[in-house]
């Protein structure tokens, strides 16, 4: 089911889907579509603020923007806590000490436009906004309870890596695990 709508509204339509947003980030500053233009391609990670497995992961998504930003890769973060209010989600960037833009998203929009349903899942889009991997950072977290110290797998910095490379990223879709992102109402 994932794949379907994952291929249905990134794949084949995300330049359409993705033409006309603006979202502020918790600063206040305002982001849109025409910002990807200006990189080799944009990474989307989405988190929730009381979801475990995407707090645990924001060390290492720091840690992949350092590598990266400064090879054209854009990060932006989305709190998928529809309900949360700007003041919130700074509180919750600054504790967590994200060093990329923390978006709000109140209606979800760049969720349906990836095809996101998990808060950790990432997703990668080239610059005109097409999808090419949609899934986990790595395989730190196999499954529900089942974690390991150390990554076997680094399928983002995979990705990213093909993507920089101009090759087609070898696994567009990987399973993770995290907490599910609610409806925007």
């Amino acid at each position: 089911m994932q794949r379907i709508r994952y291929s249905t509204c990134v794949l084949a339509a995300a330049t359409l889907c993705a033409q006309q947003f603006s979202l502020r980030d918790t600063e206040g500053r305002v982001h849109d579509r025409a910002e990807w233009g200006r990189y080799a391609a944009v990474v989307i990670y989405f988190a929730m603020t009381d979801c475990p497995v995407s707090n645990g992961y924001v060390p290492e998504m720091n840690r992949i923007h350092d590598a990266y930003a400064g090879r054209g890769v854009l990060f932006l973060a989305v709190a998928v806590d529809f309900r949360l209010t700007r003041t919130g989600a700074a509180r919750y960037a600054k504790e967590y000490d994200y060093r990329f833009p923390v978006l709000m998203d109140p209606q979800g929009l760049l969720a349906r436009l990836t095809g996101a349903t998990i808060s950790s899942q990432v997703a990668v889009l080239s610059s005109s906004g097409r999808g090419v991997y949609l899934g986990r950072i790595d395989d730190r977290v196999e499954d529900f309870g089942v974690h390991r110290v150390r990554p076997r797998s680094a399928e983002l910095r995979d990705a990213l890596e093909d993507v920089l490379a101009g090759r087609p990223v070898a696994h567009a879709l990987t399973k993770t695990i995290g907490c599910a992102i609610p409806m925007a109402h």
